[in-house]
């Protein structure tokens, strides 16, 4: 019986060997993770790791979402896709924004006015008369041109519910895009029930925008849960002159006012959308604009399940955009300007995969399942190699599967922070403020950010200079842009000053040898931080051991988010870390941190430093109201020299992106201030499947010594049964028996 099993057993492992031996035999890739029907498709994959909270242009102000909305809708301005420094171009306008200036008389006066003349600006918005919406139920009608789907019955309510959405809905409609849905979403800033973030500063800015807050609250408060016809209420702001032109007035004079116009906070919402999101089923399913966006965009949503996948498809509706034929000079050379002309998109379909792991993604991408991928710090030795010139290639395993790399440092600063409320980094006092701004030169060389950035950051970053990182207009490099407070520049070298000069620094501010001069006592400092990232505890040792070569104590004071976040309210921290990325590229968004009104303190701003400088803050209203030029230059070259002798921040670094792409991914440029991107990437999708074929082939050697070791295991058993029974491996009778 025993010799019986083990025959049976054997015969089976052998046909499931075989039928796997069959199976890794077959043309396609046996671990391929996405479905048969979609290989050969002309279509992207990537991922994402955190399921978007906000897809409501009015709400969402986070790089994971915008990823996503900005393929979708479209703001009437956007950025070059290939010029640096970044150029603002039309998205559905026939041409840029017309800009005039008026006085309080309600004369017309120059655009170069200065900004205490200005009473209102007027932006003058001409739009395209060939951008439509995507399909979508919202704009389906009846024959007697009735909303088709603004009473949904049961089981139109369940079809909507699933991955698919609205889409599940049968003709869909359509229609031309008009100025009024830009009026419309201006106006939903103001919604309590949007809370958008931009809502109090815009307020501040757009004619009549917090008028009109007060009067949708009080219309809410009159009747309460019905929906609200924002076309009922006026906006003297925002204005439709008819179909295809808008203005917006300001109030004063805000040039940045133009970059706002590129982002998803101003990207058209009709109002039949509104209105058919705000159906009570599907409040309750939470199917809403801020789960299934309606745009016109060169892609749409056509699924959603937030926990593993998220799909767009080409937008049927697209309007006639091109791929660029000009950019930088090395775009050329770089294959950039290949698809010069072709009409946009170019890719079918972007498939979304949630991958929570980097692993799991990075193993994918190996395997060509991914089309990019950025790099850890776990898989960087394997993906990079530095040269003795400290540039980044990719390692040779990478080059031989083709794999390219693209680095570009982003409009971004990481810094720590002093608060200057505080009597040790700060002070209220002449004396005071003379010590602490010594003590903050002193600890500005005495931590080394190239250090930092080679053994943390695996040298993707560049020791910051000022507020204003590269791509910025302001910034400049080589001699002219150093900070010399911390460096000097010998021999066409950037050189970091010697820890004897921050020593030298620290004695003359009455900390000798991180000593009290008068009293003995030891320096002291704390740095509140939340944990993780700069905050982690190989971070905080460096920082002890480079403070300690001053003779100064470091006490890291870890908190969570919320806490850290009080502290800087309260002016109840000392030193602390933080990053700010721009918003637009313009020098006025870093140059702002410091300005005094926007003291955290006082009066909640996000100047958390809380730094004051009556000169500093004249010269910022003189720059933020120049247009780019040497006469701007000049001023902000003024404001560098106060923001860096002063000290309020160390400038620790700007960050670079390292991103790595598969040999078929064309027109792929890393871009740090747009988002809408996809309709310019190209992939080749013959030679994708050729290459993930190749990667991906069976090994069936580890099967064929399985099998092996399995048949010399039961090989004594066959023989020994075989003697007894008088039959063979297969229970035949044997011949001759």
């Amino acid at each position: 019986m025993v010799f019986k099993s083990l025959l049976a057993c054997g015969r089976r492992i052998c046909l499931l060997l075989g039928a796997v031996f069959v199976l890794t035999g077959c043309g396609s890739e046996w671990n391929d993770p996405y479905p048969a029907s979609e290989r050969g498709s002309n279509r992207i994959y990537t991922s994402f790791s955190e399921r978007p909270k906000h897809l409501d242009p009015a709400i969402s102000y986070s790089n994971s979402e915008i990823g996503f909305i900005a393929q979708i809708y479209e703001p009437p301005l956007q950025y070059h896709y290939l010029k640096r420094p970044y150029v603002l171009m039309p998205a559905t306008l026939i041409e840029m924004p017309q800009v005039a200036l008026y006085d309080k008389a309600g004369r017309l006066i120059p655009e170069s006015a200065p900004a205490e003349q200005v009473a209102r600006t007027v932006y003058r918005l001409k739009l395209r008369q060939d951008v439509h919406y995507q399909p979508h139920p919202a704009f389906s009608l009846n024959a007697d041109g009735s909303p088709r789907y603004l009473n949904l019955d049961a089981s139109q309510v369940r079809a909507i519910q699933t991955s698919a959405g609205p889409t599940a809905l049968n003709d869909p409609g359509s229609r031309p895009l008009k100025a009024q849905d830009y009026v419309y979403q201006i106006k939903r800033l103001a919604l309590p029930s949007v809370q958008s973030p931009i809502y109090g500063m815009m307020a501040e800015h757009i004619l009549g925008l917090k008028t009109l807050g007060d009067q949708i609250k009080a219309a809410k408060a009159a009747q309460p849960g019905i929906w609200l016809d924002l076309d009922t209420l006026p906006l003297p702001g925002a204005v439709a002159i008819d179909d295809h032109t808008l203005e917006i007035t300001l109030e004063g004079k805000y040039p940045q006012f133009i970059y706002w116009l590129a982002m998803n906070f101003f990207a058209p919402v009709p109002r039949e959308v509104d209105q058919f999101y705000a159906q009570p089923a599907l409040k309750r399913t939470n199917v809403q604009l801020d789960t299934w966006p309606v745009g016109t965009g060169p892609y749409m949503m056509v699924y959603n399940n937030p926990n593993a996948r998220i799909e767009l498809a080409r937008n049927p509706n697209y309007h006639d955009e091109r791929y660029p034929c000009h950019g930088e000079p090395a775009d050329a050379a770089a294959g950039l300007l290949a698809s010069c002309d072709a009409r946009l998109p170019l890719i079918d379909r972007v498939v979304f995969t949630r991958e929570k792991e980097s692993l799991p993604y990075w193993n994918k991408f190996l395997q060509g399942y991914y089309d990019d991928s950025g790099i850890s710090s776990d898989n960087f030795d394997q993906a990079i190699r530095i040269n003795l010139n400290g540039e980044a290639n990719v390692s040779p395993s990478m080059a031989r599967q083709g794999i390219q790399l693209q680095t570009a440092v982003r409009t971004s600063i990481y810094y720590m922070g002093f608060n200057l409320l505080d009597p040790v980094v700060g002070g209220k006092t002449p004396e005071e403020m003379r010590r602490s701004k010594l003590l903050r030169q002193a600890l500005s060389i005495a931590l080394d950010q190239e250090e930092f950035i080679s053994i943390f950051l695996n040298g993707r970053g560049e020791p910051g200079m000022g507020p204003i990182p590269p791509g910025i207009f302001g910034y400049q490099s080589g001699e002219i842009g150093i900070n010399p407070v911390v460096y000097t520049w010998k021999d066409g070298a950037l050189q970091r000053r010697s820890l004897k000069e921050a020593k030298e620094l620290l004695a003359r501010a009455g900390w000798r040898d991180g000593r009290d001069a008068k009293t003995g006592r030891p320096l002291v400092l704390n740095l509140d931080t939340t944990s993780g990232g700069l905050g982690d505890k190989a971070t905080m040792d460096w920082m002890s051991r480079q403070l300690s070569q001053l003779g100064i104590q470091l006490v890291v004071r870890s908190t969570d988010f919320n806490r850290f976040q009080e502290k800087l309210r309260k002016g109840s921290a000392q030193l602390y870390f933080l990053g700010w990325n721009a918003d637009y590229p313009d020098p006025e968004n870093f140059f702002f941190l410091f300005y005094g009104p926007e003291g955290k303190v006082a009066h909640g701003g996000e100047n958390t430093a809380n730094y004051s400088n009556p000169e500093f803050d004249r010269l910022f209203r003189v720059m933020k109201n120049l247009p780019n030029g040497p006469e701007r230059q000049a001023v902000i070259d003024k404001m560098l020299k106060l923001v860096r002798e002063d000290a309020p921040w160390i400038y620790w670094f700007y960050p670079k992106s390292f991103v790595l792409q598969q040999e078929w991914l064309h027109n792929f440029k890393l871009n740090n201030v747009a988002s809408n991107t996809l309709k310019y990437q190209r992939i080749d999708v013959a030679r994708r499947a050729e290459l993930r074929a190749e990667w991906n082939k069976p090994l069936r050697w580890p099967f064929m010594i399985i099998l092996g070791g399995l048949l010399a295991l039961l090989w004594p058993a066959i023989r020994a049964y075989r003697a007894r029974t008088g039959l063979d491996a297969f229970g035949q009778k044997a011949r001759g028996r």
